[in-house]
């Protein structure tokens, strides 16, 4: 999915049956966060700098250096991802969090766009690795109390 002229687009939709409160907690919370995606320093500000870091990969260094640039509790959240360091392609794109309240859970867009190619490594990587983050983070969710 194109996001913009010579910029492609990963997109995820999912419906979990948790309310929007419960699901933004599990994306905001850093000891949550680590749980399904990966070790950080987030927090849910604007202009807050953090980190995601996991095992390197041949082309990526381990760490991922992002900003947080928009925040809307419990609807939006939108983050960058990368800012050209830390990987072999320099790659920096946007990762946006849309929740919307459905019956009575919620309605989970991720997009992360930014990509130069659908073939590019980065895209195939993530492409693959966003699937088991959704798939942990709804595991996550459920186990959160009300």
């Amino acid at each position: 999915m194109m996001a913009a002229q010579d910029s492609h687009s990963l997109v995820f939709n999912r419906t979990l049956r948790h309310p929007p409160e419960k699901v933004w907690r599990a994306l905001t919370q850093s000891w949550l966060i680590e749980e399904w995606l990966m070790a950080n320093d987030f927090v849910a500000e604007v202009g807050h700098r953090f980190t995601v870091r996991a095992a390197p990969l041949p082309g990526w260094s381990g760490i991922t250096h992002c900003q947080v640039v928009a925040v809307e509790s419990p609807r939006l959240l939108v983050y960058r991802w990368g800012d050209g360091t830390e990987s072999a392609s320099g790659l920096q794109t946007t990762v946006t969090w849309t929740l919307t309240p459905e019956g009575g859970g919620t309605r989970l867009r991720m997009e992360q766009s930014g990509f130069p190619s659908p073939t590019a490594l980065s895209y195939v990587r993530l492409g693959q690795a966003w699937a088991r983050f959704l798939d942990r983070l709804d595991s996550v969710v459920s186990r959160i109390s009300d």
